[in-house]
């Protein structure tokens, strides 16, 4: 997989409006444009900053890369940060325990600090920039590497790094990811001068166009950004056993899910206690014991035997387990094909005997269930099948099998589990979401 592609994708979409969804309620960007002329005006007054010169333009109309969404605005970086306006130190002025970063200390595409040595540490003399914690550090020699990255502390840097922040409350981060997105990238490709050690001018770079969303939307991109390069982060360090790693975010997703934060809650939802009570007045609930310390808003707790019947398959002729197109599932899943059926109708099924006792399989067409095997029927209404059936993946029924050769569960042993029912509403939204993500998985998996 080419996780360095994938990254990019995710930076593309980020950057054209496609990665979050946009809110009409947040303050369009031009009124966040407003406020950094405002504030730009109020310090070339005080005398801090100079005002800029104005760049000679080829048109009136000015020409904007791609259309943005709604509430969106195109802006330069020159017009949204202080680029270009350094604090410059000699090597010899600077603490010997103060942190001097060089280009070799970054990883190119990932940004990552590879070493950070101190003044002492180093043998190099002139001129060093002085940045802050939270700027956004930006390699100017060589900008194909992507050395782009937001500093975690203060220090000094070469000169081939320009540091800088942007006016207002615009977000660093954002913007950092916008540098290292293809848009800018072929922009700084176009425009960079020397063949074997292409730098950006600053002069080019202010003159960069800014895709800018409201500022609300900037923090949500940053936190779906984070939340992909972290899975691409997990594909990366476990290539060579990628199954393993997905199957371990797919228990992560799972687990999540089951504990009533992989989806946000709905206060007008109908609490499932009460949906509970209508189905089954028997049914015994909690809302906070010991097997789960807090429950969601909306939840409750109690044991399978209260909202699902559990039935045994029925036994099977070897000699038709070659035949037909329906297949047989016992205690490993299927294991052969035959003319009859005995379920007609989306089940969820659970292998009782076996090596894989307590696998858990949605059998959505006809098939034969052996007596190998489980099928469980709903209460009613209680559970959304599809979520129960993540539920009981969940819940690794394995675990509760005997000890023996020939492992076996019963319902004896699977009935007393206690679980948490979100309700019915919400049940489906989190298989929405498990469905979605899983899909992306997937497809990860599949493009190896």
């Amino acid at each position: 997989m080419n996780t360095k592609a994938l990254r990019q994708k995710i930076l593309d979409l980020a950057i054209h409006g496609k990665l979050v969804p946009q809110d009409p309620n947040d303050e369009p960007a031009s009124v966040l444009l407003e406020r950094i002329r405002a504030e730009k005006e109020r310090l070339i007054k005080e005398g801090k900053i100079k005002r800029p010169k104005k760049s000679k333009t080829t048109s009136d109309k000015p020409h904007y890369p791609y259309e943005l969404p709604e509430g969106w605005a195109w802006t330069t970086l020159g017009e949204i940060s202080n680029y270009g306006t350094t604090i410059n130190i000699q090597v010899d002025d600077i603490d010997k325990n103060e942190w001097i970063l060089e280009l070799e200390d970054i990883e190119k595409e990932t940004a990552n600090i590879i070493q950070r040595l101190s003044a002492s540490e180093r043998s190099v003399k002139g001129t060093r920039h002085k940045f802050s914690a939270g700027s956004i550090l930006y390699s100017k020699l060589r900008t194909y590497l992507n050395k782009v990255l937001i500093a975690p502390s203060e220090g000094y840097c070469t000169t081939e790094i320009m540091p800088f922040d942007t006016y207002g409350i615009i977000s660093n981060e954002y913007i950092c990811h916008v540098l290292r997105s293809p848009f800018f990238l072929d922009y700084t490709l176009q425009c960079g001068y020397g063949v074997k050690m292409p730098r950006l001018s600053t002069t080019d770079a202010c003159n960069g166009m800014i895709p800018l969303p409201p500022l609300n939307e900037q923090i949500r991109i940053v936190e779906a950004i984070k939340y992909w390069f972290v899975l691409i982060d997990i594909i990366e360090s476990g290539k060579e056993n990628l199954q393993e790693t997905i199957k371990l975010a797919k228990s992560k997703i799972l687990d999540l899910a089951i504990h009533g934060k992989l989806v946000p809650q709905d206060p007008t939802d109908e609490p499932a206690s009460k949906l509970l009570k209508r189905i089954n007045p028997k049914a015994e609930i909690t809302s906070d014991n010991g097997h789960y310390q807090k429950l969601p808003e909306g939840w409750c707790e109690t044991t399978l035997k209260h909202v699902i019947t559990i039935k045994s398959g029925r036994p099977i002729n070897v000699r038709n387990c070659l035949q037909g197109h329906y297949p047989i599932y016992g205690g490993n899943g299927i294991t052969g094909y035959t003319v009859n059926y005995n379920i007609k109708e989306p089940t969820i099924v659970i292998g009782r005997v076996g090596f894989y006792c307590g696998s858990v399989y949605l059998v959505k067409e006809k098939a034969w269930v052996s007596d190998n095997a489980f099928t469980i029927t709903i209460l009613k209404d209680i559970f959304y099948k599809k979520y129960l059936y993540y539920l009981i993946q969940f819940l690794n029924l394995r675990k509760y099998s005997n000890s023996t050769a020939q492992p076996v569960i019963s319902g004896k042993t699977i009935y007393p589990i206690h679980v948490i029912i979100p309700p019915i509403n919400e049940q489906h939204r989190i298989v929405s979401k498990i469905e979605e993500i899983f899909a992306q998985l997937d497809a990860i998996e599949a493009s190896l």
